[in-house]
């Protein structure tokens, strides 16, 4: 891809490689979690080696896509506090997915759409650990109440989780432009004036 000199970084090398473990764990976590989930899906262990190293390997990945989203957490939470502008943003959401964005309000670096998602996010990985810890019988000793609790927590948070991630990669490929933010770091002028006008303001001083 060719890309111009003037475009905006919008992410450095760190929070990039920050996403992408967050990323590939949580395909490794939402297949092997599935594995488990429903027999229609058991054979999805072979990817792992086999079901014993399936269930060894989950939680051990779980903790890695922890820490890493609480490193994303605390490098953007200040980004993505709610302001007036993105509630209005949510109250015209509809013009956005009908493709009239011309009249949307303008937005700083996240929209309002995208600051729930992370607060979402946030949530659901708080509840999946939690949870997650509470089942780890390998390591930890709770009643058995509490662990079955822990067990409907964690599979119906995964599912949402899921949810969540289809309707975050679907929105980045269908905003063109955006993909390349994570992959080369840069955004193009006119994609950043279009979608983050206030950001877009910020980053150039016009």
């Amino acid at each position: 891809m060719i890309r111009d000199p003037k475009d905006l970084q919008r992410y450095n090398a760190s929070e990039r490689a920050n996403h992408w473990v967050v990323g590939i764990s949580f395909i490794l976590l939402a297949l092997s979690g599935l594995a488990f989930f429903h027999p229609a899906f058991f054979p999805l262990t072979q990817l792992f080696g086999s079901p014993v190293w399936t269930r060894i390997l989950h939680p051990y990945v779980g903790v890695l896509m922890a820490l890493s989203f609480l490193s994303i957490f605390l490098r953007f939470r200040h980004l993505n506090k709610i302001t007036p502008a993105d509630k209005e943003w949510l109250a015209k959401a509809k013009n956005m997915v009908d493709g009239n964005d011309h009249d949307m309000p303008e937005q700083g670096k996240y929209n309002g759409g995208q600051k729930v998602m992370f607060w979402a996010a946030a949530a659901c990985m708080l509840l999946m650990t939690v949870s997650g810890l509470a089942i780890w019988r390998a390591w930890f000793g709770f009643d058995v109440s509490l662990v079955r609790l822990g067990a409907v927590v964690h599979a119906a948070t995964g599912a949402a989780m899921i949810g969540l991630i289809m309707v975050h990669v679907y929105a980045a490929i269908w905003v063109k432009g955006t993909v390349r933010a994570m992959w080369y770091g840069t955004v193009t002028r006119a994609w950043a004036k279009q979608h983050h006008r206030d950001w877009y303001r910020q980053m150039t001083g016009k």
